[in-house]
Parts: structure tokens; C-alpha cells; sequence
């Protein structure tokens, strides 16, 4: 997923330093080789995200992770992305986007080599966790360093074109990159990969790059927000997959739920009276704004739910090789990919309200039809139908999203804008993930058979049907007049 942040300081007297490199309207021209070296790494990050679900199962059985803890090794990552991601950004514009980039890296990099070196399933989770944080450091200032660097308007629209080719790029190649290396070599390989692509990077970066930052006039750091929000945030994620094995009524449930509702509490009470909040209070004024965050939450929940099981299901009902399971994601990939085009162009016409009820019910619908999955189910006639349905009708919610998410914003919010969206994304992907897996998890019981596992993954989807459901009804309320121009 491509990161993007704030790159407009709140007051508007804030400019460049005198370090910050050339003037804005004189091309770099390093510019089109630091495209390549910067878009490496935004391969990378997306890589990763996507990487680790073929490989599970082998991550599973190797390090003897429980069915809910191995929803960790995803929802680590996603959770430090998303709950840092503002902050990352925020750093970045301050301290220095080039230092902050080559610092993302640098963390990113050592937690790949922890992670592919874990000897238990804590150091995994740990080194995953690690993942997020370099990624938090390191996509928001990649990003803003693009904007500096192009400064042509329909230079920058290309640059940006083939970032966000990558991103997709990105997305696709993880499960066959994964199947590859889990199968041939070992899972560790997932995460060994990324040392020699860090290591380039690193050395390359500061030739090609020329550091830029904010006069530090008027610039505060909300880190207390950001350090509650991220906390609040894996407490609940964290309370909800203690609810696989225990009551819902348990301390192991209750107490990390209550301290994050308590922790999220105190960030809207931080956030409320910050002079410089990550999110600034005008971004809540705008409706159509503020809803479709809360319809991407709804989608990506589903979305990741969709993805863990049914990789589970490959390997674990139907007996699928790590490669296998790799390559079978390839027609989803290129499904999401036309459902993007499909949906670029019937935007200006049918507008996003149109546009997304639409996908929802879609969506929905494809996560029905996995209730032809059995245990002796077929590729063509089970799991390539709900693939097609999901990938085609998940791509065509992306640009009506972007659009909704970015309504009415100035040059002053757009990048904050962006960038809650994106954290709205790893967030609802986490927290859906953490809700519809223990969903599952709790009727498969600790050792699954395959009919038993079958069922609990089953019921997961129909919950995730219901959620996009929810999503189209809310989608309702959108304007039909949020029309792309």
C-alpha cells in the first residue's frame, strides 16, 4: 500500500531550510535514479506485507505457533505501520525526510534479519513488530522526498504512476516470491531477501538524494498521541485474540480490551489538546471525508480476513505446497488489477456513492460463493470463483476510496488526508484480522481437522460478507453528487 503523510507544515510560515537542498523548480537530475532506488524499497515494504501469508503454515508448524498467535506475524506489521505512520511522517519533515528514510531502512532491515533468524514464535513477532516501525519511518519519507524531487506537475504525475505500480506490483509478487522461497529454501528467506535490497539502498541513497526538512519555527511533535493510539491498538487486537481460547468474559479478554479502549480514550483527550495533533481537527469537518475512512476500515477488515484464511485453507484442508499456494493468488492479483481500471472508469460516470454500494454488495457476494469450499474442494470450481469475485470487485472500491477520502481537501491537507487513509487501512486490516480469525479459531478448536477448520473459516466469511454489507448501507449516505470531475 502506498504511505504518504504530511508534508505541509501547520503554520503557514513554516518553509525549507536553507539545507534543503536546490530550489524546488530546478529538476535534480538524479531525480529519475532516485525514483528507482526509493521505489525499490516501496517494493519491498509492500512485499513484506503480503510475503509471510503463503508461508504460515511452514511458520507455524516450525516455531509452534497457536492458530490466534500466528495472526500476529501479520497484524504486527500492519499495527506499527498504521499506528506510526502519521508520527514517521511527522519526524520525517522535521528531523530530515533523507535521515529518517535511511533510518526506516536501516530498522527495517535489522528486523528482517531478527525475524528470519526468530527461534520462537515471540522473536518472530517481535522482529514483525520492528518491520512496522521501519516501514512507518521509512514510507512517509520516501514519498515526501518524490514530491521534492519532481517538481514538474506532469513529471511528478508519472513518478507517481509507477510508485503506484510498484505498490501493486508489490502486492501480486508477494505470494509467488513467498511460494518460491518457502518451498524451494525455507520461510526464513522471506525475510533474509530483504538485507541485500536494504544494503543497496542504503549505499545508494545518499549520492542520489539531497536531505530537505522544515525550519524547525512552529514545529511540535504530538508523540504522546501517537504512542497511546499504537498502544490502545494492539491491547484490543491482542484482547480479541485471547478470545479464541478463553470466555469472553476472562481477565486474559477483559483486561487487555479495557486498556485499550482506555488508551484510545486518552489519545482523542491528548489529541484534543495538542497545538499540533497528528490529525488536525478541520480534516473531521468534511463528512464524505470522514466516512469513507470508516468504509476503508470496513473493507480492508474483510479483506485481510479473506486473504489468512483462505491461505490456511490451500495448505491445511486441501494439501497445497507453499508454491502452489503462491501461484494460485496469481489470477487474484491480475482480478484486482482490472477491478482497478474497471473501477477508474466508471467513476466520473456513476459517481463514488454508486461506485461503492456496488463493490460492497460485489464483495459480499464473493465472500458468499466461498461457501462452495469443502474438504475435498477443487481449484477451478471452489477457490478460483471467490478469488476473481473478491480481487475484481476489491479493485474497484480503490479509486472511489482515494477519491472520497480526499474530498474537498486543500493543498494543505491532501498528503493528511492520504495518509489517514492509509492508516485506516493497516488498522481495520488488523483489527478485522483479530476479530474474524478468533471468530473462526474459537469453532476450529486448538487442533482442526479439516471439516472442523472448514466450518470455523466458513463462518468467518459469512461475519465479513455481513461487515461489507454494513459497508454499502453507510456507503448510502455518501452525496451522489462526489463525482470525480
Amino acid at each position: 500500500m502506498t504511505m504518504e503523510t504530511s508534508k505541509t507544515p501547520e503554520s503557514s510560515k513554516t518553509k525549507e531550510s536553507p539545507d534543503a537542498g536546490p530550489p524546488l523548480a530546478a529538476p535534480d537530475p538524479r531525480r529519475w535514479r532516485a525514483l528507482a532506488v526509493l521505489g525499490l524499497i516501496q517494493f519491498m515494504l509492500v512485499l513484506d506485507l503480503t510475503i509471510v501469508n503463503v508461508a504460515l503454515p511452514r511458520i507455524q508448524h516450525a516455531l509452534g505457533f497457536s492458530g490466534p498467535g500466528l495472526a500476529w506475524v501479520v497484524n504486527g506489521y500492519a499495527l506499527m505501520a498504521g499506528g506510526l505512520l502519521l508520527l514517521g511522517g511527522r519526524l520525517a519533515d522535521i528531523y530530515g525526510r533523507r535521515r529518517l528514510f535511511l533510518a526506516g531502512v536501516a530498522v527495517f532491515a535489522l528486523a528482517s534479519a531478527v525475524s528470519g533468524a526468530a527461534a520462537g514464535a515471540g522473536m518472530l513477532v517481535t522482529g514483525r513488530f520492528a518491520q512496522g516501525v521501519g516501514e512507518a519511518l521509512a514510507a512517509p519519507a520516501a514519498l515526501g522526498l518524490i514530491a521534492l524531487l519532481f517538481t514538474d506537475p506532469g513529471e511528478r504525475a508519472k513518478a507517481l504512476g509507477v510508485w503506484g505500480g510498484l505498490t501493486g506490483l508489490g502486492g501480486i509478487a508477494g505470494t509467488i516470491i513467498s511460494g518460491v522461497l518457502t518451498d524451494l529454501a525455507s520461510w526464513r528467506w522471506i525475510f533474509f531477501i530483504n538485507l541485500p535490497v536494504a544494503l543497496v539502498v542504503l549505499a545508494l541513497v545518499p549520492r542520489l538524494v539531497t536531505e530537505s526538512r522544515m525550519a524547525r519555527d512552529h514545529c511540535r511533535l504530538d508523540l504522546t498521541g501517537a504512542v497511546t493510539a499504537t498502544a490502545g491498538l494492539v491491547a484490543i487486537v491482542a484482547g480479541l485474540q485471547q478470545a479464541a481460547t478463553h470466555p469472553w468474559g476472562s481477565w486474559q479478554v477483559l483486561a487487555p480490551l479495557l486498556g485499550g479502549i482506555v488508551l484510545l480514550a486518552a489519545t482523542v483527550l491528548v489529541e484534543a489538546r495538542s497545538t499540533a495533533p497528528l490529525i488536525p481537527p478541520r480534516f473531521f469537518a468534511d463528512r464524505t471525508r470522514v466516512t469513507a475512512n470508516i468504509l476503508s476500515l470496513l473493507n480492508t477488515a474483510a479483506f485481510f480476513t479473506f486473504v489468512f484464511l483462505l491461505t490456511l485453507y490451500e495448505q491445511q484442508v486441501l494439501g497445497y505446497s507453499p508454491l502452489q499456494g503462491g501461484l494460485s493468488y496469481v489470477p487474484f492479483g491480475v482480478a484486482i488489477g482490472a477491478g482497478i481500471a474497471l473501477g477508474s472508469a466508471l467513476l466520473p460516470r456513476a459517481g463514488v456513492r454508486a461506485l461503492l454500494v456496488t463493490s460492497f454488495l460485489g464483495l459480499a457476494a464473493g465472500l458468499l460463493i466461498t461457501f462452495r469450499l469443502d474438504v475435498v474442494g477443487s481449484y477451478v470450481g471452489g477457490v478460483l470463483p471467490c478469488m476473481l469475485v473478491v480481487g475484481l470487485f476489491t479493485g474497484m472500491t480503490f479509486p472511489a476510496l482515494l477519491d472520497a477520502a480526499l474530498h474537498g481537501v486543500t493543498g494543505e491537507d491532501s498528503s493528511v488526508a492520504s495518509a489517514v487513509q492509509n492508516t485506516m487501512q493497516q488498522v481495520g486490516g488488523a483489527i478485522g484480522l483479530a476479530c474474524l480469525a478468533t471468530l473462526a479459531f474459537r469453532q476450529t478448536g486448538p487442533t482442526p481437522s479439516g471439516a472442523t477448520a472448514v466450518d470455523g473459516y466458513l463462518s468467518a466469511f459469512k461475519v465479513a460478507a455481513a461487515v461489507l454489507i454494513v459497508a454499502a448501507t453507510v456507503a448510502l449516505t455518501l452525496s451522489s453528487r462526489n463525482r470525480t470531475p
